[in-house]
This record gives structure tokens, sequence and C-alpha cells, in this order.
């Protein structure tokens, strides 16, 4: 409340000009001052309904994108099965998506195949009194690696910068090492992850013999590239002592687990102190390879390189020769197939396998290509 009085008893003649011009500059200037502020906080306003906008836009394209790529999984699984009613497909995503993806399988006729869709949050085993990981993201230290924006060390913490990427936090991520407790009562089973393309029928792995091991995979190194020694940090004394630097690396996408052996051998339990010891980061940084490649490091059965061909997503040089021969491809890298920035050349074996009558997809603006 503003109250003004007037005194009849002052003369407006004895009221010095100056004072008046300097009265009149100085009410100019917060006049013009307050109208900044109301132009700043409409700016500000303004931005923060475009900010709000920009979010829920982000938020929906990322849920349709999530179901795409796991459907395509399972598409391109089932259009190249000799018999899909033999599989059962075991989809796992977290709880804010799982009842749209559950209607999403549930309205399409998958030719006989069981799918199966779980949220994370079901398997009550994945807590921090039992996952590593779990356990780890709710030190301090750990917080403060992942989510401080400071740099120690600007140049060595730049380099590394790749390590803060979300993608390693998610639990999600690491649920592959639990496939025992997950299906206890399966005997083997066949890890997908959601940038693969099937392109032909995957019966034949179960016939493979394991040789008692765990872990059925493709190796990925050649001359000294992909060794274990660019996974790890080999100048620790448990590292060095532990592993050969230069073991060949495997890649994680496509791989066969025996599920018995991996009882046996207790790799879960293997899995948990190496990632005890690596609290503090010094045995490897990020991820889910380099404690792959520990975990599983005399379990490991190398496959047949046309099981699996990688690098789709930054190769491309990739002979279209090896690509049609391959089992399934996986689009590992940064060229992702459905960004503007994938390789065209390898785009439609992606997106040809996508549900383009989706009335949800088709409201996102996906380069899904012409395929």
């Amino acid at each position: 409340m503003i109250c003004m009085e007037l005194d009849q008893n002052v003369d407006a003649k004895s009221i010095d000009e100056s004072v008046l011009r300097h009265f009149e500059k100085d009410l100019k200037e917060r006049i013009k001052a307050t109208r900044q502020i109301v132009v700043e906080a409409k700016e500000s306003f303004d931005n923060q309904l475009k900010i709000q906008k920009l979010k829920d836009t982000i938020f929906a394209v990322n849920e349709q994108l999530t179901k795409a790529k796991k459907q395509v999984v399972v598409n391109s699984a089932v259009k190249n099965s000799k018999d899909p009613s033999q599989h059962v497909f075991h989809v796992v995503t977290d709880k804010m998506n799982l009842g749209a993806m559950q209607v999403m399988f549930k309205v399409k006729d998958y030719s006989g195949a069981h799918i199966e869709v779980k949220a994370v949050e079901d398997y009550k085993f994945m807590n921090s009194s039992y996952v590593q990981v779990l356990k780890q993201l709710e030190s301090a230290k750990m917080q403060q690696f992942n989510f401080n924006n400071q740099l120690e060390n600007p140049t060595k913490d730049t380099n590394n910068m790749k390590f803060r990427n979300p993608k390693y936090l998610l639990i999600l991520n690491h649920l592959r090492f639990y496939l025992p407790e997950m299906y206890p009562k399966l005997h083997r089973i066949l890890f997908l992850d959601d940038d693969i393309v099937v392109q032909r029928d995957l019966t034949g792995l179960w016939k493979i013999d394991m040789d008692g091991k765990v872990n059925g995979a493709v190796e990925t190194c050649f001359g000294s590239f992909h060794r274990y020694a660019q996974y790890m940090n080999f100048s620790h004394p448990l590292i060095k002592k532990k592993f050969n630097p230069k073991a060949c690396a495997w890649a994680y996408g496509m791989n066969f687990f025996d599920l018995d052996a991996w009882r046996r051998e207790k790799s879960t339990e293997e899995y948990h102190y190496w990632q005890s010891m690596n609290e503090n980061r010094t045995l490897w940084k990020l991820g889910t390879l380099p404690p792959g490649l520990i975990t599983f490091y005399s379990t490991t059965k190398p496959l047949d390189k046309s099981w699996h061909v990688l690098g789709l997503g930054y190769n491309p040089s990739i002979s279209m020769d090896e690509i049609n021969n391959a089992a399934v491809v996986h689009f590992n890298g940064n060229m992702k197939p459905w960004l503007d920035i994938a390789m065209n050349q390898f785009r439609t074996l992606w997106s040809k396998y996508v549900d383009k009558e989706n009335e949800y997809l088709q409201a996102c603006n996906f380069n899904f290509g012409d395929g």
C-alpha cells in the first residue's frame, strides 16, 4: 500500500528547478530499470516454458525410441527364425517404460513367439546390499566423480569425460552380470543388446559345444588392438598378476551364456570381488566390458565371427559380404541407425524392421530411412 499526502502549504515556485530536473532524471532511470527487469523476467519465464516443452518432447521421443529399439531386436529375430514359437524373449526395461512396452508387445502378433516384459525394479535382489555397483553409486566419492562438473586435472579428466556418460550409471547395463539370479530355472540364454539386428535363425547357438565355458562371444582383437591392456590398468599389481595384457578382448552385444557353468564357476561372485576392488576406479574406469573381460577371463569360448559382426555405428569400411553373412549385426558406436549421423549404407538394415505402422512412431521425427 502506498500513501500520498499533498502539503498545500508548499509554494511550487519555491522548489528549485535543478532539483526537479534531477528528480525527473532519476525517475526516468528507475522506470527504465523497472521495464528492463520486467523484460528479463518475461524472457526467463518464456525460456523456462520452452525448456519444459523441450524436456517433455525429449522424454516422449526417448520413450518411443526405447520401445522402437527393443521391438527391432524382437521383430528381426522373429522374422528370421525358422520356428518363432520356440523362442521366448525376456525384455527388461525400467518402471517408467514398463506399461507402454507391455502394451506394445501385446497388440502385435509375433508368430507364436512368447514375450515377457519386466522392469528392473521387479528383481528385488537388485539392491545396494547385494549389488556392488549400486553400493558404490551411493558412495560420496563415486557421486562426486559422476556428478561434479569441476575437473581437477583439465587435460586428464577431459580425456576421461566419456566415463561420466549416464549410460554407465544405468543399472540396466549391469543386469548382464545377474542372469542366473534373474532366470534361476534356465540352463542357457542368449543376451542381445538393443542396438543389434538379427539376420538369420539363431537356434544353432544352442547346438554349440561350450566346452564347459560360461560365455560364448566373438573376439574383437586384431594386431595390437582390442587387447586387455586397452581396457584395464596393468600398472596395478592385482591386474598385472592375474591377467595377460595381450589377451584378446571380446564383444558384448550378442553373448551366449551357459548358466549352469556360470553357477558352477561362481561368476557373479567373481564379478562382485573385482567390482569391490575397483571402488576407487584404479583397476578400470567405468563400463561393463572391463569387468566382463575380467569376470569371464578364463571362461569365454570364442565364437565364429559370422555370428556377430560389429562396428556398424562407426566403421564405414565393413564389407557388405561380411554383413550379409552375419547372423547378428551390431550398431555399436555413435552413428546409431536412428540418428541423422548414421551411415546411409547401413541404415536400412535396421529401419526395415521398424514398425512404421505404429502411429506413435509416425509422430516422431526419427530418421528411419527408406527401408
